[in-house]
């Protein structure tokens, strides 16, 4: 922009140096990327300090923001009441005879809970709680316990109604009802691969099994679990057909897990209650924090055009719709390993988009590359946080679960590719379902 004091690479320079010398000094991410914005408006003489407070209250002036707290409030309401002790159930019920029962378990109570919670790091911490002692119990190596319990939690940020879906449709512009039926089948797909890879990993180190349910047994676990699981049904049926937005959809989330947790299955009191809104409380307080620095971070990104001149030369390449799926796929691989999922989409998702527009990829096939991919940068060292979770209640470096982690990840790595390759993985619900959606 002419007239400015800093030209558009000095300004590049300061913002991402700054950035990462914070966090090789391990200050938190959201604290970092407000602190680079800092020299900048200083710097230069039409903006000025104050421009990061306006910019990240800005950010905070979003309807669809709110959906965030509401939805991290279901998932805890569910872990007090009772919700997700039915889950899991009904999950023992019906794969509990499959090979390393309680694994296999683990990765479906991680199904349903997604289609619930929208948040894998809530995922994390509860499944960590449950699993990973009951596993060592049962004699599965403490690595693949944790392994599979960070792995299968990255499920909530694929399967509708994942927070990143809402955070990426309202900074990025793209429908949230599009976006939560584009994510049913990748999710589905991930969930099978993961469930196969627990299948190989029995057999092959001979982790126990629980007997076949009976019929009566799992009508009765399916009985009692219905209530719970009408939540999903009633959070992406309300959003696809226009019955509410994405943001009363969360509101109605809390409303029906209350209800649940106080007047069906009756196991929440106002202790319980109280706890609930704290634990809320902290995770939404990180979430959009990080919103909100990240919003100043892509701002001061755009007042200097960076993103036209990091384009300008990807652009040249000529690469085709599968190569730039490739390109934008590796690029959120490398970010996720560094950034929270939430900055990442804010500010590299902003730059990515124009990229996919001129390659003709639809703007719901490229949130879906973009998130997928994201979900291995919640358990891939050095940020890693539902790996890190994990570890934290398992009691290990991340480093030792860190091979049976990547083994894990590589049947996840080939459905990414074969989302990037054919778009109809994610594009064939929203279509038949409501083609008004797509572009």
């Amino acid at each position: 922009m002419g007239g400015n004091a800093l030209a558009a690479s000095e300004a590049a320079w300061i913002l991402f140096g700054v950035f990462f010398i914070l966090l090789a000094l391990r200050v938190p991410v959201a604290v970092a990327l407000g602190l680079a914005c800092l020299p900048v408006l200083v710097l230069e003489s039409r903006l000025g300090p104050m421009v990061l407070m306006q910019e990240t209250f800005n950010a905070y002036n979003s309807f669809i923001l709110l959906a965030v707290p509401f939805f991290l409030l279901t998932a805890n309401l569910m872990n007090v009441g009772g919700i997700t002790d039915r889950l899991m159930r009904l999950s023992r019920s019906l794969v509990g005879h499959f090979p390393g029962g309680l694994a296999q378990i683990n990765v479906v109570l991680s199904f349903f809970f997604a289609g619930i919670s929208g948040s894998s790091t809530a995922d994390a911490a509860s499944q960590s709680k449950i699993f990973i002692e009951a596993q060592r119990k049962e004699g599965y190596d403490d690595s693949f316990s944790v392994a599979i319990t960070a792995v299968s939690a990255v499920l909530a940020v694929i399967i509708p109604p994942s927070i990143l879906m809402i955070v990426w449709g309202g900074v990025l512009t793209v429908s949230i009802g599009a976006l939560f039926l584009a994510g049913i089948v990748p999710g589905i797909l991930i969930g099978a691969v993961q469930m196969a890879t627990v299948h190989a990993y029995a057999k092959a180190r001979g982790y126990p099994t629980y007997p076949r349910a009976a019929w009566g047994e799992l009508l009765a676990a399916l009985a009692v679990s219905v209530p719970a699981l009408m939540t999903p049904l009633i959070i992406i049926g309300g959003k696809v057909f226009g019955w509410f937005t994405a943001t009363e959809s969360a509101c109605i989330a809390v409303l029906y897990a209350g209800a649940l947790s106080l007047l069906v299955y009756r196991e929440m009191g106002l202790k319980e209650l109280w706890g609930a809104l704290g634990e809320t409380g902290r995770l939404a307080a990180v979430a959009l924090f990080c919103v909100g620095t990240a919003s100043c971070f892509g701002w001061l990104l755009a007042y200097y055009k960076i993103p036209e001149a990091i384009l300008s030369g990807v652009s040249a390449w000529g690469m085709g719709r599968i190569a730039t799926g490739f390109f934008i796929a590796a690029v959120f691989l490398v970010v996720g390993c560094f950034l929270d999922a939430i900055p990442s989409i804010i500010i590299v998702g902003a730059i990515l988009q124009p990229l996919a527009a001129g390659a003709g990829i639809d703007p719901v096939h490229f949130a879906m590359i973009g998130i997928v991919s994201l979900a291995f940068g919640l358990v891939t060292p050095p940020y890693g946080l539902c790996l890190m979770i994990a570890c934290h209640v398992a009691g290990m470096r991340m480093m030792d679960a860190l091979r049976d982690t990547l083994i894990m990840l590589l049947p996840m790595f080939a459905v990414l590719m074969l989302i990037i390759v054919w778009p109809d993985v994610v594009l064939f619900l929203p279509r038949l379902v409501s083609p008004e959606f797509l572009d």
